[in-house]
Parts: structure tokens; C-alpha cells; sequence
């Protein structure tokens, strides 16, 4: 990367006027809570304050610097989260995807006992500008091959990966998806965006149920993972279950336009400990 991590979390800068939805773990609407979030320069730049008002409440936080559990992409996306999952205590993260003059971005929450308990999608475009929400996705939006381009960034700073992706999704006779990963650069970076530990296989493969907004990848009863489709094209993919000693990911998607899809992955190995942070870029062929 040629910008800092400072330098990236500035392309936040600016008034984000929006809403926080709250989803149950099913994708049931429990509410929605509009939003103005103010992100400005202060002491010549060195300082960035946030300030995050809802129902008439103000929330005030003050940036000098980034990191801990927080990583940006070059165009201002990024992740914040914690950094190890512990026993019998909650569990979650945020993912934030920019894209032009909006942000999407994804709060997913596990209670105590690793259960999924709650999602809030944030939807926001800086104020001013017009706002052009997406359609709640759907499976036919989702459907055919996917070309991407894919940058991982580390927790450690070390340089980020980048590379090829290749997503295919088809449903079968039975009207159960089948879903196929390719890797351009087969590598324990690129294997991160399934699994967060390391592994040679140049494709994964996984089956899926589908049943109203939940596609439920059931093949292995101890691990399924879900993902739910919501408004504005998101997606939001989780284990049902975080378990200790097994690697997780949690991901966001966005159909930003009919053939334009961005995902981004946060892993973690079977340590529990926050390993990765990945952003595909991928167009539908």
C-alpha cells in the first residue's frame, strides 16, 4: 500500500447521513434508527473527531492514530473489530465498504455462548448527494461467474497480497446452490478468504440451502455458516456458532450495481486470534 493507514482513514472524511437497521440472526427487521455521522479535521490534521448522532444523542470520538483491532484499504474501507475471540465473552466486528459518494457497513454480534445474536446494517451517503439504494438482494442477483481482483492486509503490517479470484454460483436440480472459489495465487493469503487457516487447494467447492433471505451452508452440522441477503444489495455472511479452537471468517457483500460486487472478509485462525482482513473487487462475466 503507498498510503498510511492514516492517510486511508481520511477518505472517510466528511457528513455521513444514513440509518442503523437492526436485523435479527433469521434477517427479521427489528428497527431502524436514522443517523448523522461528522467526521472532521482538527489540530492541523493530526486529530480526526467523530461524532455519531441518533435520537438526538451524540456519540464523540477522538482520532490521533489507528490500530488495535481497526485496518483500512487504500479507498477508505476498512474493519474494526476485536482482535481474539475469548471464552464465555461477546464477540463481533464491524465491516465498512466505501464506495464513491456511499458506505456500507455491517455490525455482526455473537452473544456469550458464540451464538449469533444480532446484525445492524448501516446505510450511508455523504450529505448532499443524492442517495441511490439498491434493491434487498436476492439469488438471482448473485448467480453466474465472478472475476475479482483480491488485496489482504495483516494486522502485523506486513505488505498486503493481492490477486485473482474467480466465484462461481449455479443452483442445481434440487434448487441447492453450489458454490465454487478459484484462487489466481494459491497461497495461505489467498486461502483465508474460506478458510483462516492454511491450506493448498486451488478451488473450494460448498453446497448451500436456500429458503427466503437465508442461503445456509449446511454441509458440515458443527460449522454451518450462513448468509443472509438485505436492502441495498448487502450481503452478510457468519458462522451460526463461533467456536474456540476453529478458524472463523465473518463477511460483507454489496451488489453496488448489477454486475459490481464487493466483499470483504475478516479472519481469524484456530487460535482465535485476527489474522487477515481481505477486500474482493469483482465483476460478474
Amino acid at each position: 500500500m503507498t498510503k498510511s493507514q492514516w492517510e486511508c482513514f481520511l477518505q472517510n472524511l466528511g457528513v455521513w447521513e444514513g440509518s442503523f437497521t437492526n436485523f435479527s440472526p433469521q434477517g427479521t427487521f427489528l428497527k431502524d434508527t436514522p443517523s448523522r455521522l461528522s467526521l472532521e479535521h482538527l489540530n492541523h490534521n493530526q486529530t480526526v473527531r467523530l461524532t455519531l448522532n441518533r435520537l438526538g444523542q451524540d456519540v464523540i470520538r477522538e482520532f490521533s492514530s489507528v490500530g488495535g483491532g481497526l485496518l483500512f484499504f487504500e479507498n477508505g474501507s476498512f474493519s474494526e473489530g476485536l482482535i481474539q475471540l475469548g471464552p464465555f465473552s461477546e464477540f463481533g466486528a464491524e465491516l465498512a465498504l466505501v464506495h464513491e459518494n456511499r458506505r456500507l457497513r455491517l455490525v455482526q454480534l455473537f452473544d456469550k455462548t458464540g451464538q449469533l445474536k444480532e446484525l445492524i446494517l448501516i446505510r450511508e451517503h455523504l450529505a448532499g448527494t443524492p442517495v441511490a439504494e439498491r434493491p434487498t438482494l436476492q439469488i438471482n442477483d448473485l448467480l453466474g461467474e465472478w472475476q475479482g481482483q483480491a488485496v489482504t492486509i495483516y494486522p502485523d503490517w506486513r505488505s498486503p497480497d493481492t490477486y485473482s479470484t474467480t466465484l462461481k454460483l449455479e443452483l442445481d436440480d434440487t434448487g441447492r446452490l453450489i458454490q465454487g472459489l478459484s484462487f489466481g495465487d494459491v497461497s495461505r493469503q489467498a486461502a483465508s478468504l474460506r478458510e483462516a487457516s492454511p491450506t493448498r487447494l486451488r478451488t473450494i467447492t460448498s453446497t448451500a440451502t436456500i429458503k427466503d433471505s437465508i442461503i445456509l451452508f449446511d454441509q458440515d452440522p458443527e460449522k454451518q455458516i450462513q448468509v443472509l441477503m438485505l436492502p441495498d444489495g448487502a450481503s452478510a455472511t457468519s458462522p451460526l456458532k463461533v467456536q474456540l479452537r476453529q478458524p472463523l471468517f465473518l463477511e460483507v457483500g454489496w451488489l453496488i450495481q448489477p454486475n459490481l460486487r464487493q466483499r470483504m472478509i475478516r479472519s481469524y485462525n484456530e487460535k482465535g486470534e485476527w489474522v487477515s482482513l481481505t477486500l474482493v473487487t469483482e465483476e460478474r462475466v
